[in-house]
């Protein structure tokens, strides 16, 4: 995970990352809908659109280095009958929709691998499928603003916490960049990731 991709991985993982980004935030726009919060549906977040969901800097970075990060889905709390269950629930539903993908990838290759062996690209596509969706369903789970992994700290935290995590979630974004050119990052979420893909494949 540590070098560039070649170009023909980088054409078959373009589909990829569109759905995995997509799949992703379809998932938490609708568990907030399901849950009483239409907020991202009257955006127009709640549709399988890529370009509804697209952040440019983490498209790439999920296209190159495997983990990234899309647009957020706006979702307002205080339409949720149980607002901090609902929020944790939300902030779970699009990791939980990349692992998902990533398993039915899996089951797929499993019960048909002849077209599999029999055309490389398309193997290599499924290989790509499963990693993408583990590297951004595991990134997201991180937390550092503005990933899901910080909505779940906002609910767990402690209340004499919330002052220093409000400050982190301003400044949320500097630091995941600097964690992710220190490598910290990659240290920590890589062997999660190829550990689940080969348990996956």
């Amino acid at each position: 995970m540590g070098h560039l991709p070649a170009f023909g991985d980088l054409l078959l993982s373009l589909p990829a990352v569109l759905w995995a980004i997509t799949f992703h935030e379809f998932c938490h726009g609708y568990a907030a809908y399901y849950l009483g919060d239409p907020t991202a549906a009257r955006m127009g977040r709640l549709t399988l659109n890529p370009l509804a969901h697209l952040d440019p800097i983490g498209a790439l970075m999920l296209l190159i280095f495997r983990f990234g990060w899309a647009k957020p889905v706006p979702v307002e709390p205080r339409h949720f009958r149980h607002p901090r269950r609902d929020l944790v629930i939300v902030s779970l539903a699009g990791s939980t929709g990349n692992l998902l993908t990533a398993v039915a990838c899996g089951l797929i290759v499993r019960l048909l691998p002849g077209p599999f062996i029999a055309i490389p690209a398309l193997g290599r596509f499924i290989v790509l499928m499963v990693l993408i969706n583990l590297g951004l369903g595991i990134f997201n789970l991180i937390p550092v603003p503005p990933l899901d992994g910080s909505k779940l700290l906002y609910v767990f935290l402690p209340a004499s916490w919330l002052r220093g995590f409000f400050w982190l979630e301003r400044y949320g974004f500097f630091v995941l960049m600097v964690l992710l050119v220190l490598g910290v990052v990659q240290v920590i979420i890589s062997p999660i990731i190829m550990t689940l893909f080969h348990l996956i494949l």
